[in-house]
């Protein structure tokens, strides 16, 4: 990681939890913004299905990450249906911050502020290599569909509609 003293505390956060958890990919930060999918993959060069979203939803009542693959739209449908929820809604920017601890456009899949259920999309195994957010929305770190499992102990399942162009 660069500087610690130029470091957000989010992703100090984020890199103890992935040093913790034995990820092999250390976070880097990055001279543009990777709030979206798009703008992450256009500032690594990489195809927008390698960015692997965190996105947080209440589900029941109860926060939950969803790791989406950057091509794919999340079908909340599916969702409870593979996880047998009744509802689930996109969580607002209020909710995202009291279960993660991260604003919207740097959730990470690891190092919230409480344990939350966590469902990987299928789709991210077709790449050798995926990144996620880092905590902030200029920080990133590289990891595999394998390895997210792992370090999230996460719950694999089809969850999305592949979106145009992607």
């Amino acid at each position: 990681m660069s500087d610690p003293i130029n470091v957000p505390a989010s992703v100090v956060r984020v890199q103890a939890a992935l040093t913790r958890l034995g990820a092999a990919g250390e976070i880097r930060a990055l001279d543009a913004s990777a709030r979206t999918a798009k703008e992450a993959a256009d500032t690594l060069g990489v195809d927008v299905g390698q960015i692997a979203n965190s996105l947080v939803f209440w589900a029941d009542d109860s926060p939950l990450l969803v790791i989406a693959s950057g091509a794919h739209r999340v079908d909340t449908s599916a969702i409870a249906d593979v996880c047998g929820y009744s509802t689930i809604t996109k969580a607002n920017a209020d909710q995202v911050r009291s279960a993660t601890g991260f604003v919207i456009g740097g959730v990470a899949p690891v190092g919230s502020v409480e344990s939350i259920p966590t469902v990987i999309d299928t789709c991210l195994d077709q790449y050798e290599q995926v990144w996620a957010a880092g905590g902030h929305s200029h920080w990133v770190f590289p990891t595999s569909f394998a390895e997210l499992l792992h370090i999230t102990g996460g719950q694999a399942a089809s969850i999305g509609m592949t979106t145009e162009g992607g």
